[in-house]
């Protein structure tokens, strides 16, 4: 009964999480498709058979789909969900109704139309940090060495409490929260540290140490730390600006840390081993809601930032793919030829399937 349980916990823990992202996201590419000009004829989240719906005055049927892993907009002369044109439903329209097609938009309104869903999840991840901050205060930590952990790095190399660090190899660090995101790439490769030590600037070079820690959630995780620890940290009450601000720059470095994660994997300098697919990210999901509210907020945060910079990515089928095909017909002056569209999305469908039979082998092998 309690694994039952469980899993009913951990699967509508998922759903509604997903759920706030894909709505999020769609509701994105809705509002700016309405402001277009553009008819839609389904808000769909989720795929498949249809569990419950409603449709609104302007004849948009608004539905939950059977299964929840994603969602769509299907506007007025879609031949389907991935936004294919219908050109023999087209063909038969009068003018007028051909105007209020997504495929009849000028090039601006349709790139504007594509982009808003990935911009609109950064704006659910500015907005969940902005709450954050504004309800809890700005934490703040001077990035000086309080203590120093035993045989870490930072002790082998000769680190002291009081150093203040002022870069990790070429970046300017003001808080303590800095150097760990400065190093959390890192794959055991030497970093130069510039200290203030007494006045005076020296370097130290060391190799962060990578060591299983705990993700929050009771998962093991492997991190590169130096070992070293802050002096207090206090929390500070800022305004909407600042809140804001800060917000912005914490979605860059979620979305610059996942850059850069990616790159080394496609590079083979990092394994792929540890992507989470539905069923990894349905775990986060029930571990969150076990927590509390704030942790559920803070996974909501991490993945939608995460789903709008992979949606960006130029690959056909997503939101970047569709951007990359109308800069080269801005290029160009012409769309491109139907078969090499064709061709492109053929190649996306591989692509993602691939990718998605791969992390449920991970999400799988971890189970196991």
């Amino acid at each position: 009964m309690d694994a039952a349980l469980n899993l009913l916990h951990t699967l509508l823990s998922f759903f509604i999480v997903i759920s706030v992202i894909v709505f999020i996201h769609e509701f994105g590419h809705y509002i700016v498709a309405k402001w277009a000009g553009v008819k839609i004829t389904a808000f769909s989240i989720g795929f498949g058979k249809e569990l419950v719906g409603w449709t609104d005055r302007s004849g948009t049927r608004w539905k939950i789909a059977v299964l929840p892993l994603g969602g769509y907009v299907k506007m007025y002369g879609d031949a389907s969900a991935a936004s294919t044109a219908d050109e023999d439903a087209m063909a038969q329209m009068s003018e007028a109704e051909r105007a209020l097609t997504f495929h009849h938009k000028p090039l601006y309104k349709k790139a504007a139309i594509v982009a808003a869903g990935p911009l609109f999840n950064f704006l659910l991840t500015i907005a969940v940090f902005c709450y954050f901050i504004m309800t809890s205060g700005l934490p703040s930590a001077e990035p000086v060495v309080g203590q120093l952990m035993p045989d870490s790095p930072a002790m082998q190399a000769g680190l002291k409490p009081g150093d203040r660090i002022l870069k990790v190899n070429e970046y300017d660090i003001n808080s303590f929260n800095d150097i760990p995101y400065r190093i959390s790439t890192n794959l055991g490769t030497p970093v130069t540290l510039h200290l203030l030590r007494g006045g005076k600037e020296i370097e130290i070079v060391l190799t962060p140490k990578e060591v299983e820690d705990d993700d929050g959630l009771g998962n093991k995780v492997k991190r590169p730390l130096i070992g070293i620890k802050s002096t207090e940290i206090k929390y500070k009450d800022v305004g909407l600006a600042s809140a804001l601000g800060e917000s912005v720059n914490r979605t860059y470095m979620i979305c610059a840390t996942t850059l850069k994660v990616v790159g080394q994997m496609v590079t083979g300098q990092r394994g792929a081993r540890d992507l989470k697919g539905p069923v990894g990210i349905a775990q986060l999901s029930g571990q969150a809601a076990q927590k509390d509210f704030h942790t559920v907020l803070w996974l909501i945060a991490l993945l939608s930032a995460n789903l709008g910079l992979v949606n960006l990515f130029p690959i056909p089928l997503l939101d970047g793919g569709h951007l990359a095909y109308y800069t080269l017909e801005a290029v160009r002056g012409r769309p491109l030829a139907e078969k090499f569209q064709e061709y492109g999305f053929r190649f996306g469908f591989v692509v993602l399937a691939s990718l998605m039979a791969f992390t449920l082998f991970n999400d799988v092998r971890r189970l196991f």
